[in-house]
């Protein structure tokens, strides 16, 4: 495994220095998205936009709802509209559900960008995810093509923050026996992400709010190998209630239990609407008592849905802002963004993987191997992705055999990342990318070691 690590090394100083030069990003650049936001990444348990703590100021945002499957990224006109509202949120980061693959971003993600704004992406949709119904199944190469073009149509953006893997995927004690799937997806995407050279954008969970597994999922997503684990964890949470507290929300509970917790933590969904929202929580997330575990949150949601949750009615081509917007545009005013690094940790172990218990069916800690189809991906890019009318993935494709080994997953990634003015630009269009990968492939076959 040493030798490979330093042939990698050698391939990663190699793209660096040729793929990433002024003269060979400008032959491949395909736009010229703004690049106005530096890149996040993470250290230790903590965002970081270059030397500053990046703390997730956000919504939610899916206007037409989950039922619809449609992007709202790339309608240009309506993505200018709401980012304006954003910006007089005084929002830094917007969630998005589902997005179509194959549509064009630049001109959204550029406004998107000189709003201030990074995008957290989930890259499954209606027709191309796990089932948790029939996890195995829906784990194979036709799914794993559909998330990993999605990867390769954001990765190049600056201002695209992370990549959720999966969102509520296990969402009762039940469902737990999803767990290994959902890891295996997150370690399949930081392994695509690392083999297609682009920076190494976080990828996570975003867990439901099901108290009797959620501490467990948040454990099995940071246990095993290096490559294993995810780069943060996130989950929603709705137990604040205003009128509340630190300590009657169980916020105050939670901070301990995740005290010792070694990613980035953040709430995917907050904003309980049981009452009149004030955002009171607001105050607690971005205090002391919190940001030395949490990194910011999500409001859901920004349009009004249905479900009472709506910053703003969206009405044909205008927007009325609703109570709520006022209330969490006061409370972000009232609460800035922390200076300095917010006592986090700058580094820390894997988690112990949790044990099986009533509430959680998963037993051992081995992981399904990538089906053996979409290995070609790693060295070859995706392709063109299917977009949201595609056939579907759940019954289709090959699946699983075996169990991975462990350390068979992430390479490290490399700088070939767009400089200012690079756009939406596809890992197949990485010219020597895929000769570098199957060098290092080459290479880790004869010293006896499987790589993938």
């Amino acid at each position: 495994m040493k030798a490979i690590g330093a042939f990698v090394a050698i391939s990663a100083a190699f793209s660096t220095s040729v793929l990433a030069s002024p003269a060979n990003i400008a032959a491949r650049a395909t736009s010229t998205s703004s690049s106005t936001l530096p890149a996040v990444s993470v250290k230790g348990n903590a965002f970081f936009a270059g030397n500053n703590r990046f703390y997730i100021r956000g919504v939610d945002y899916q206007p037409g709802g989950s039922s619809q499957a449609e992007d709202p990224i790339a309608n240009v006109a309506n993505c200018k509209r709401d980012a304006a509202e954003f910006k007089k949120l005084g929002l830094n980061t917007i969630r998005v559900y589902t997005v179509d693959n194959t549509a064009n971003h630049d001109e959204c993600m550029a406004a998107l960008a000189d709003a201030g704004i990074y995008l957290a992406l989930d890259v499954n949709t209606p027709l191309y995810s796990i089932n948790r119904a029939a996890p195995a199944q829906s784990y194979n190469d036709v799914y794993l093509q559909s998330i990993f073009a999605t990867i390769d149509a954001f990765a190049n953006y600056s201002n695209t923050l992370l990549f959720f893997s999966g969102n509520e995927v296990i969402n009762d004690d039940s469902t737990t026996s999803c767990a290994p799937y959902v890891k295996a997806v997150t370690r399949d995407m930081r392994q695509y992400i690392g083999s297609r050279g682009y920076r190494q954008i976080p990828v996570g969970y975003s867990a439901a709010d099901v108290d009797s597994n959620r501490f467990e999922m948040a454990q099995y997503m940071n246990c095993g190998t290096d490559d294993e684990r995810s780069d943060f964890f996130a989950f929603n949470d709705y137990s604040w209630c205003d009128p509340s507290s630190f300590q009657i929300s169980g916020w105050d509970k939670k901070v301990q239990q995740y005290s010792n917790y070694s990613l980035p933590l953040f709430l995917s969904e907050y904003g309980c609407n049981t009452n009149t929202r004030k955002f009171e929580e607001v105050a607690a997330l971005y205090s002391t008592e919190m940001t030395a575990v949490y990194s910011g949150g999500l409001v859901y949601e920004y349009s009004e849905e249905g479900s009472k949750y709506g910053l703003v009615q969206i009405n044909g081509n205008s927007v009325e802002e609703l109570a709520d917007f006022t209330a969490l545009q006061t409370a972000l005013q009232k609460t800035p963004a922390p200076s300095g690094t917010g006592g986090y940790k700058t580094s820390g172990g894997a988690s112990q993987c949790p044990v099986q218990s009533s509430t959680w069916n998963v037993t051992g800690d081995g992981l399904p191997a990538i089906p053996a189809p979409a290995k070609k991906y790693m060295t070859q890019g995706a392709g063109k992705g299917p977009g949201l009318t595609g056939a579907g993935s759940q019954n289709a494709g090959t699946t699983s055999t075996g169990t991975a080994s462990a350390g068979s997953g992430q390479i490290s990634a490399t700088s070939t990342a767009k400089a200012s003015g690079v756009g939406s630009l596809r890992a197949s269009e990485l010219g020597f990318a895929p000769f570098i990968c199957g060098f290092v492939v080459l290479v880790a076959t004869l010293f006896g070691a499987t790589l993938l």
